[in-house]
């Protein structure tokens, strides 16, 4: 069982770690700010999707550490670096080339594997 309190504490150190208000973090995450509100006040309890797009927008927050306080934030050597950089990079100048409106760039790609792990490459 998540200890909500506990949860809100590492939300706003998740928060406070990127300089984020309650605000700008809901729009990152792409929530209503006020889903933020809530969830701080502790009236709600955070949903798996907000939990998930959290994950997804801060790729350095551990899901464990976000849950239970296990682990450490940021997480440090979970995340590799492409060993083929240079490929993915090419792919991605393909992939803008391609684009109908060429000052568009791509700014992430996530690939996502069948056992629930990602990783996220930026531009």
């Amino acid at each position: 069982m998540v200890n909500i309190e506990d949860f809100i504490i590492r939300l706003q150190k998740v928060m406070d770690y990127y300089g984020e208000s309650a605000s700008s973090f809901a729009e990152k995450i792409g929530v209503q700010r006020s889903s933020i509100s809530h969830i701080l006040s502790g009236r709600n309890k955070p949903s798996l999707d907000f939990i998930l797009k959290i994950l997804s927008s801060f790729p350095e927050v551990d899901l464990y550490w976000l849950f239970n306080g296990k682990g450490e934030f940021p997480s440090k050597g979970e995340f590799e670096e492409p060993k083929q950089k240079a490929d993915l990079f090419s792919v991605s100048e393909k992939l803008q080339l391609k684009t109908p409106n060429n000052d568009k760039e791509i700014e992430r790609i996530v690939i996502f594997y069948s056992d629930g792990s990602f990783k996220n490459f930026q531009n």
